[in-house]
């Protein structure tokens, strides 16, 4: 386990506010779209809230976005299963509970907390969602007795993350020999190397969990996948299909379809407010840890991304690769190096850890994507999780083995970190 301060009926800590940018109808809609119809699960309607601060306002990247997560679900978690009787060991806080404590208000609160203290110039428009969530209440004893569970289970997140190395001034390391990881285009930025350092959720060691290094630049496994991408993966290929295609871009939507995908499940199987909030904290506090492990092993390896070695092919040594300078990739390369994939060990820890609460994997679920227009629909988390990883290939912005790499890390620190939490008591 992690070394953190667990709390006991910690006192809610109070917020201060900075003036706030207040997020508009269109963008609450679109955090929205393509939801289930049933959102009188405060959990969902509370998660959908935090996507609208964190991603639709917030602009926050798919990796920062899930330490974002982690905190507002962890704390939405602890509260519910306070209230429920902590029938489930707490992730950091057992607040005080009495009989008929109002859940609602104490989700409410616990997410509204937490993301404001994420968000202080979106404090207007948190408070709006707040005050509109808490009117829907009767006023009493369960109404304020909830309140008070919620604050304290948030006090305890945001005391827990104070100084956890989030947004730092760390940066990637980059070099001009062959296989050295060089800054991406379009932007040629230094972006996220933070995460590496960040303090863990859950795992003791981050770095305890390691991936099969990239193969030798001379070798035909390096030529083979670079082949592969190059084909495949180019924004002009002509032997990659309409529908892989529309996959890459599915998968490649910054509005992350995991993110529906994760509602969807707890609807269609009418999850009850304790057993969604159990499921997304052990969703989103995996990914979390799952994330500082992957981009300490992309640290560790710092290999040169598809966008940067086809184009410097014939500088590589090997003589089944040749360049092309013009090459371009079907998707935009995030600003990180490659080895492992960062997409496989966010979606592979996702996956993991729904197959592990629901205990199957033969889940059916499908998701819209904006980004390609269209609805893709899985029979089972296995097919999700194979298909993540041919997508980032036609996307062309991974070789296969940083790939496959990253889905088998993100199991691995996934089923480290529920081995450890969210189980009964």
């Amino acid at each position: 386990m992690a070394h953190r301060v667990r709390f006991r009926g910690l006192a809610a800590a109070t917020l201060v506010a900075a003036l706030a940018v207040t997020a508009s109808t269109a963008t609450a809609t679109a955090a929205a779209a393509a939801q289930p119809a049933a959102s009188a699960n405060p959990v969902i309607v509370w998660n959908i809230h935090a996507q609208t601060a964190i991603f639709e306002v917030g602009r926050q990247s798919p990796t920062a976005g899930a330490r974002s997560f982690a905190m507002v679900q962890g704390a939405v978690y602890d509260a519910v299963n306070a209230i429920a009787g902590t029938p489930y060991e707490p992730y950091l806080a057992a607040p005080a509970a009495g009989r008929g404590y109002s859940t609602p208000a104490a989700v409410a609160t616990a997410a509204h907390d937490v993301l404001q203290s994420l968000f202080p110039a979106q404090a207007d428009a948190l408070r709006a969602q707040y005050d509109e969530a808490l009117a829907a209440i009767p006023d009493g004893r369960a109404k304020r007795g909830g309140i008070r569970v919620g604050a304290a289970a948030a006090a305890a997140m945001i005391a827990d993350r104070r100084d956890d190395g989030a947004f730092s001034a760390a940066t990637w390391p980059v070099g001009t020999e062959p296989g050295q990881y060089r800054l991406t285009p379009p932007g040629f930025v230094q972006a996220g190397a933070w995460y590496a350092f960040l303090k863990p959720f859950a795992v003791d060691d981050p770095s305890a969990y390691r991936v099969a290094g990239p193969p030798a630049l001379t070798s035909a496994t390096y030529a083979r996948q670079l082949n592969e991408v190059k084909s495949v993966g180019a924004i002009n290929s002509t032997t990659r299909t309409p529908d892989q295609t529309e996959a890459a871009a599915w998968w490649d939507d910054y509005r992350q379809v995991e993110w529906y995908i994760k509602r969807e499940l707890a609807t269609g199987h009418r999850l009850s407010p304790l057993q969604t909030a159990r499921m997304l904290a052990m969703v989103d506090i995996a990914t979390a840890d799952t994330m500082i492990s992957c981009y300490q092993e992309k640290r560790r390896w710092s290999f040169w991304r598809p966008v940067t070695s086809i184009p410097l092919a014939d500088t590589d040594g090997n003589p089944a690769t040749s360049a092309d300078p013009a090459w371009t990739p079907l998707r935009v390369t995030a600003p990180s190096p490659e080895w492992p994939s960062g997409h496989a060990c966010y979606t592979s820890a996702i996956m993991t850890a729904l197959r592990a609460f629901f205990g199957r994997d033969d889940l059916s679920f499908s998701a819209y994507s904006a980004e390609s227009g269209t609805t893709r629909h899985f029979g089972s988390l296995a097919a999700a999780r194979a298909e993540l990883i041919e997508a980032r290939i036609w996307a062309g912005v991974h070789y296969r083995g940083a790939a496959v790499q990253g889905d088998r890390l993100g199991a691995t620190v996934t089923r480290a970190v529920l081995s450890e939490e969210f189980g009964r008591r």
